[in-house]
This record gives C-alpha cells, structure tokens and sequence, in this order.
C-alpha cells in the first residue's frame, strides 16, 4: 500500500470536518426494487429472512444457455409508474428507475413546485441502459431490414434516460446526469449527486441507479467470460459471497434511489432525516480491464479517499457493506482491503461488514444505489444484514461477514463499497442521523 493505515489514522479527525463554503447533505427518501422485494421495507424484510431472490430465468428461452438463473424482480408491472403508451419506449431499466423514484420521493415528502424546480436535479446512473431494447430492435432488423427498427430504439435505450424520464415526470429542472462507470455507476451518482449540492448547484437531488441486464446476451455474455455461478441445480445458494466454493456471481436487476437534500432545506421543510452524506471517494486501479489490483489496493484508496472526506478516523466505522459479488479473486482482495483500512478491529470481529448480493445478486450499475439504501436501514434499525450461504470461510477471507444471521448492533457511521470492469472504484460514507 502507498500508505499504510496507521499513518492514515493519524491523518484523519475525529469528527467530521467541513469547508466554510460545504453544505451539509442528507437522506430524506429510499427507494428500492429488486429480486428479494418491489419497495424498500419488503427488500429490508427479506434480507433480514435471508430471503433469496435467485432462481430459474423466466424473462427468455434459456435454450443454449449454460447458465440459466438469475435474481429476477418478480411481478413487477411499470403501468403502475407509467401511461401504457410511455412505457413501450421506455426499456425495463428505466420503468425500474421510475418505480424506485417514485417511492423515494413518497418516503420523503418533498414535493417539486413553480417555486424550488430549478433547484431540483436528478443523477441515475446505469451500467448497461436497455439491453432488452437493444437485444429486441436488433432482431427486428435482421427479421426486416432497419426500416423495422422503431423510432424509440435510442430513446428506450440510452443509459441517460432513466435520468431524463424521472426528471420530466417531477419537473426536476436542475442539474440531470447519468454516470456508466459499469458496476460502481450508482455509486458515482449518488456521490457526484452529494458533491452537486454540497457545492451549491442544487438543493435536493434524486439520485442512484437502475439496471435491467437478464437478457439472453446480458446472462451470455457474462457467462462467456466465466463471471457467472453455475450452480443451475441451486440457485437459492449459488452466491455465498467470501465462502471457500464461491464460483461467481449472479446477475440481478431492479433499482436504487436516493432523495438527498441541503440539510437547512430539509430542516426548513420540516423533512425526516434519514441519514447524512459524510464522505465519498473514488479511485482507479489502472491494472486490469476486469481484474482488480493486487491486494485490493485501488479499492483501499477509494475508501481512504472517502474517510478523508467524511473527516473521520476508520475506527468510527460500524459496517462495511461490501462489494463483494461471490468471485474468487474479487472477494478475497476487498477483503484484504477492508483489512488494510480498518486494521485489528476488522481482524478481531468487531467490525461488521455483509454482502447482500448474497440474496439480490449483482445489480451492475444498480448495485451501488441499492446497497447505500440497504446501509441506511441498516443504520435505521441498528441490524447488520447477513451474508448468506456461507458454508466453511475461505481461508484468506477472515472478517466478520456476519454469516447467515443478522446481528444486532448500533450503526452510526456506515460504509458503501461498489467497484467496476475497468477498475473503477466508489466508497460511500453514511451518518447515522442525530438531531
């Protein structure tokens, strides 16, 4: 490591610590879809049972297919977010965006009128945008020519306009942008959503991410490159996240919203605060397309960097929600990063750190969104999630995952981790909040 963590100990404050000209940031609203549950309590609830959302696909013809589960969203219908005419050209990821902005805006109360809508901007990232549209108009082309493609092809597809349609159905028009940084995408934007209005360009933002990829090239292509599990006769179980049989992850879908706010504009409202946006950090690894770093060193330095922005020492931290998607090489080395960082209290147990991937699998560019809405009711009701399916620890892994029973526990500061192909990296820090 560039720094060990000791010295990054003496570096770092106890209490968080501001620039004259930041602006406080809090959480007012959750929202979140995805194969475990369709709104925020129903996801928290079956995370706390260890519920599995994986099973066998139902979305496409699995013929061919070597792997053929996924964590699907269930019975999910858009027409409950979106006019039937509007949502034909819309690609799944987006009506999942729509449904995820549509609770977290409920959840917080805010309402967007004539009189803050400039104020008001929207940042949901995705990794992949409409794989299914993509996948759909490509075949209708080679079945009849490109005069056969619809004119809602780019529009339904683009990763942007999951950002674009939320903010046309709340008349948001301040800052719009959308981040694709593959599996830390919504990380980004929650992060980048925090910097807009810490600065001063915005005061309330919806932000997070959104993911629809269990198409027959999505799950294809993945499986191509061996990323995937293939425990086809088990998929309840086939993520187990830091266990010594890990043989990949499991590809999910749904959606993660936040709604952050100005803390004063939160406070003049009279909104209930959630949590508070401490810190976040990026980083690159600059080694490998899909492969991290050696000893996870990119993503240690993505959450030193958000550490040193929250303003507090890694001894503060109650729970990590990690990254870790059930990958061999993957969760092995954020492990030893987390190590790296939070030195004997990880190494003793007292640090408490889950992958709910176990349960939703890998939402990709949705992950990031999903799991700080996770890290927050974590917070909220003092209980760290489980990792579930641990079976025996791979030897390297020797942390706390907080194996397959929830454990109760008060959370006041909390960290968010999301990493990408690429080596792109995104640490999230959250307070507890406290009047």
């Amino acid at each position: 490591m560039d720094e060990p963590n000791e010295r990054l100990r003496e570096s770092l404050p106890s209490e968080p610590r501001l620039q004259p000209e930041q602006r406080r940031v809090v959480v007012t609203g959750i929202g979140l879809i995805c194969g475990v549950g369709k709104t925020a309590p129903e996801v928290w609830q079956g995370l706390l049972a260890g519920r599995s959302g994986m099973a066998a696909i139902k979305a496409f013809d699995l013929t061919g297919h070597s792997v053929r589960f996924a964590a699907e969203v269930k019975d999910f219908d858009p027409l409950l977010f979106v006019e039937k005419k509007e949502s034909r050209k819309m690609g799944r990821f987006i009506h999942f965006a729509l449904a995820a902005s549509a609770e977290a805006m409920q959840h917080s109360g805010l309402v967007i009128d004539q009189g803050n809508r400039d104020r008001f901007g929207v940042h949901i990232g995705s990794g992949i945008g409409g794989f299914d549209v993509i996948e759909r108009e490509h075949s209708a082309m080679l079945a009849g020519g490109p005069r056969k493609i619809s004119p809602f092809f780019i529009p339904g597809s683009i990763v942007n306009l999951a950002a674009g349609h939320v903010s046309i159905k709340y008349n948001a028009r301040g800052p719009n942008e959308a981040t694709a940084t593959a599996c830390t995408s919504s990380a980004h934007s929650i992060g980048d959503a925090f910097r807009i209005i810490q600065r001063g360009d915005a005061d309330a933002m919806i932000a997070g991410g959104t993911e629809a990829a269990i198409t027959p090239m999505g799950v294809g292509g993945f499986a191509a490159m061996k990323a995937l599990s293939t425990r086809n006769d088990d998929p309840e179980h086939a993520c187990r996240p830091w266990d010594k049989d890990r043989d990949g992850f499991v590809v999910g879908e749904g959606a993660g919203i936040l709604i952050l706010e100005d803390l004063a504009f939160a406070q003049a409202r009279g909104a209930k605060i959630l949590a508070e946006v401490l810190g976040y950090g990026m980083s690159a690894d600059a080694f490998h397309m899909t492969g991290m770093a050696p000893e996870g060193e990119g993503c240690y330095r993505a959450m030193r960097a958000a550490l040193k922005v929250a303003g507090i020492s890694p001894d503060r931290i109650d729970y990590v929600n990690a990254h870790a998607t059930s990958t061999p090489l993957g969760d092995a080395l954020e492990s030893k990063a987390i190590e790296n960082i939070f030195g004997e209290r990880a190494l003793n147990h007292t640090l408490l750190v889950s992958s709910t991937k176990s349960m939703t699998g890998h939402l990709l560019g949705g992950a990031g969104g999903l799991e700080a809405g996770i890290t927050i009711m974590a917070m909220l009701d003092g209980i760290a999630p489980p990792t579930m399916n641990i079976v025996e620890l791979d030897p390297q892994c020797r942390l706390n995952y907080v194996p397959n029973t929830p454990i109760h526990a008060k959370i006041d500061y909390a960290l968010s981790n999301s990493f990408g192909f690429g080596g792109t990296n995104g640490s999230l820090v959250f307070r507890r909040w406290t009047e």
